[in-house]
């Protein structure tokens, strides 16, 4: 898969969301941060990304703990975004 291909189907999952809250913030972090992430951070972002936001919006707002050191680093960085 090309990645700009790849880059259209993350832009869609992270913008047709359940929630609108995440569709904000998901795309808002995709749009001003993700092209600043290291590789181990954009597929940490993607592995969060691919989740139902049933069981992503407790790992955001830390009513459950993560259990990979770099999807909690980058749901830190997430957290951090102010929403526009």
């Amino acid at each position: 898969m090309s990645s700009e291909i790849r880059m259209k189907r993350l832009r869609w999952l992270c913008t047709h969301r359940a929630q609108l809250e995440m569709d904000v913030l998901l795309g808002n972090f995709l749009d001003k941060h993700f092209s600043k992430l290291s590789p181990e951070q954009e597929a940490a972002f993607v592995a969060l990304a691919e989740l139902e936001d049933i069981e992503l919006w407790p790992l955001v707002v830390g009513k459950r703990e993560c259990q990979d050191p770099v999807q909690a680093q980058v749901l830190s960085m997430m957290r951090k975004v102010s929403p526009e």
